[in-house]
């Protein structure tokens, strides 16, 4: 079925590829303007549609970068209902801003969190507010802004060089993409991944000499959270849960579950869900479990029995990945 997949829609992708070859070669080349800044720049990105772990990974900067730098973050608001440039205060919400940097917002209070469509106004006024550090999340594909640093994220199980184009595969842009970044992270690895995998994983990817190549894996806490209590996961093993999660790739989140031990029914909705009341009643005449990111959407309903987990990134040679980015934004 894949097979027949790639090859009905093979067409599509060489047309895709054009667009998306000739688009980088006008910036290439200047045609295109793109804009630099006097403050560092630092971008996370992808080359495929999808959950990737750009969010964790944004976070890991702000924890490591926070103390010396006032850092602002900037993001499209993908799917919010508003438009325009708006710095996230405590009138906004999910709906207004977007589900994650709502919650950037909600998670650390050191930083400043904003959302707009055009990057360089949205730069130009974090500036403007003090910042000098600017993360801009998921903007990989964003010429526009000439960054000081670029993360480039490939899921393990999905490495882009084994990827395909939309619509024959995830990619939003060609694999040669690729060699903007200054390091490329493998994320969501086991955690027992051997040296002669990274190894055969590194001549897959072909880097530049200039590139620098880090793995890293999904770590969960044994506590939920809710909005007045912390709880161990072990207290829920009895219970009769419902599941709820509107991310990319909830597979890693459900099966840490399962291992836990817990008993649950899964709500499985579309990334970056808006959630309705209509959706609430399904849910929530249980406990409910749910994302960090999909509470943040949910919070706005005052639901009593919701908890949420956690994720972070466990960032093999995190000092060496710091380090790198210091060297070139100090």
């Amino acid at each position: 079925m894949m097979m027949l997949k790639k090859i009905i829609f093979f067409p599509l992708a060489i047309f895709f590829n054009l667009i998306s070859f000739s688009r980088n070669k006008l910036y290439d080349w200047g045609i295109i303007k793109s804009y630099s800044f006097n403050v560092p720049i630092v971008i996370v990105g992808n080359l495929a549609v999808g959950g990737t772990g750009k969010t964790p990974m944004v976070e890991f900067l702000i924890e490591n970068f926070s103390k010396q730098y006032k850092i602002g973050i900037l993001s499209r608001g993908y799917k919010r209902k508003t438009s325009g440039f708006i710095l996230a205060s405590k009138n906004d919400n999910a709906k207004t801003i977007g589900d994650e940097p709502f919650q950037y917002f909600l998670k650390f209070s050191n930083i400043k969190v904003a959302v707009d469509i055009n990057r360089k106004r949205g730069i130009e006024n974090l500036v403007s507010q003090g910042c000098n550090l600017i993360l801009l999340d998921d903007a990989f594909q964003h010429r526009k802004i000439i960054p000081s640093y670029s993360v480039l994220l490939t899921e393990y199980n999905n490495l882009y060089c084994n990827d395909y184009l939309i619509p024959t595969g995830s990619l939003r842009e060609s694999k040669y993409g690729s060699k903007r970044a200054n390091c490329v992270i493998v994320t969501k690895c086991p955690k027992d991944l051997r040296d002669k995998e990274k190894i055969k994983i590194k001549n897959m990817l072909r880097l530049k000499k200039h590139q620098k190549l880090f793995f890293s894996s999904i770590i969960y806490p044994v506590y939920l959270f809710s909005k007045k209590s912390k709880n161990k996961i072990s207290e829920f093993k009895e219970k009769d849960l419902n599941v709820v999660t509107g991310i990319a790739n909830p597979s890693h989140f459900i099966n840490f579950l399962k291992n836990e031990g817990l008993n649950f029914n899964h709500f499985k909705y579309p990334d970056h869900h808006n959630y309705t009341k209509t959706d609430i009643k399904k849910f929530t005449n249980k406990d409910v479990i749910t994302t960090e990111k999909d509470f943040s959407k949910l919070i706005e309903y005052n639901i009593d029995n919701i908890y949420y987990l956690q994720i972070k990134t466990s960032l093999e040679k995190s000092g060496e990945f710091v380090d790198s980015i210091k060297q070139i934004i100090n």
